[in-house]
């Protein structure tokens, strides 16, 4: 069973607190470092060539910025400890895909590369007592136009 807190006061950065069936007690933010460490290690084996690892501007955040071959790949890591809320690929909701497709025109923008192939995968982590699962998905959604 995972129980989720929220913060205890107004300006806790500890932010949710995940307890483990197995006594571990993991911050939000420690999972999901720890998540894109393995994403970064298994995207490599993989032949990714990472170029950017948590981009960040005005419109949010990309956790990996990759090239496969000749395709610019925008990386966003899932990872969770349990099945309870479903699969960690259900966290990129429309909401999150259109604000990942802000954050990677403005890459692209910026780095003058508006011309180049490019797609949005997604990595999910189940990193659960029994086991740790990692999935690829490619080419997880299109582009979303605000």
């Amino acid at each position: 069973m995972i129980l989720l807190f929220p913060p205890l006061a107004k300006g806790d950065e500890g932010g949710f607190v995940i307890h483990m069936n197995h006594g571990q007690k993991m911050e939000k933010k420690e999972l999901g470092k720890k998540g894109e460490e393995k994403a970064l290690r298994f995207l490599k084996k993989r032949g990714y060539r990472i170029i950017e690892q948590n981009y960040v501007c005005k419109m949010g955040e990309m956790d990996i910025i990759a090239k496969e071959k000749d395709t610019l790949v925008f990386v966003e890591v899932k990872t969770r400890t349990s099945m309870a809320f479903g699969p960690p690929q259900l966290a990129v909701t429309k909401f999150k895909q259109r604000q990942l497709s802000k954050v990677a025109l403005n890459f692209l923008k910026e780095k003058r590369l508006e011309d180049v192939k490019a797609r949005f995968d997604v990595v999910a982590i189940l990193l659960a007592p029994e086991g740790e699962e990692i999935e690829l998905i490619r080419d997880a959604f299109d582009l979303q136009y605000p």
